[in-house]
């Protein structure tokens, strides 16, 4: 589980492709808090650490990427030098500043349109699929991991605005029109939608 707060920026330095997609990743985390099978959010997926090595200013590590999480995501598409949202699991204890978030993209959505109001930005985003149904004003929504309020939903894209310091701490801030990102929808959401799907019809009123 995470929280959808972003803790620190990776670089691909290394995409392996083929049936078992392997990437390899920079990060500043120390080499110490690693373990084998631990797992690390990038853009917003949960990955699993498979190997590790200390660099000087942090760590490098793989994981790899499953065919499912490849049709999913955007990660396919990553390539040498990029950078990638980074956030380590939730401990037990650890402050929830953001919004349950649980790894697992729902599908990917498209920036349809950026606008850049001094310091602050804000995106419009087509969801994909049947994930608007999903998206409510002032509800939360994960974007290539990090936790978001959306602002407004229009058919089937919603707005969302960053601050500063997201533009500057993560990706979202190098975000352009026409670029994909991972979606993430809030688990409420998910499972009130369930709820409604699977209600049994409440019985006619008598005439």
């Amino acid at each position: 589980m995470f929280t959808g707060l972003v803790s620190a920026m990776g670089r691909v330095i290394a995409v392996e492709p083929g049936t078992r997609h392997h990437l390899t990743v920079s990060s500043p985390y120390p080499a110490a808090s690693f373990e084998t099978g631990c797992s690390i959010c990038h853009a917003g997926a949960c990955l699993t650490v498979t190997e590790f090595r200390a660099i000087e200013g942090g760590t490098a590590y793989s994981v790899e990427i499953s065919p499912e999480t490849l049709k999913a995501t955007m990660l396919g598409a990553l390539e040498e030098g990029d950078r990638i949202n980074l956030e380590r699991s939730l401990k037990v204890g650890d402050e929830l500043g953001g919004h349950i978030v649980t790894g697992h993209v729902d599908g990917v959505g498209q920036v349809v349109d950026r606008e850049d109001g001094g310091e602050w930005i804000t995106f419009h985003i087509a969801a994909s699929g049947d994930l608007s149904r999903y998206i409510a004003r002032k509800g939360s929504i994960a974007v290539d991991g990090v936790s978001l309020t959306v602002n407004a939903v229009d058919g089937h894209v919603f707005s969302v605005m960053i601050i500063p310091h997201t533009a500057q701490a993560t990706t979202l801030g190098e975000m352009q029109r026409g670029q994909a990102v991972n979606l993430e929808v809030d688990l409420m959401a998910r499972y009130a939608a369930r709820l409604a799907e699977t209600a049994p019809s409440a019985p006619e009123a008598p005439r």
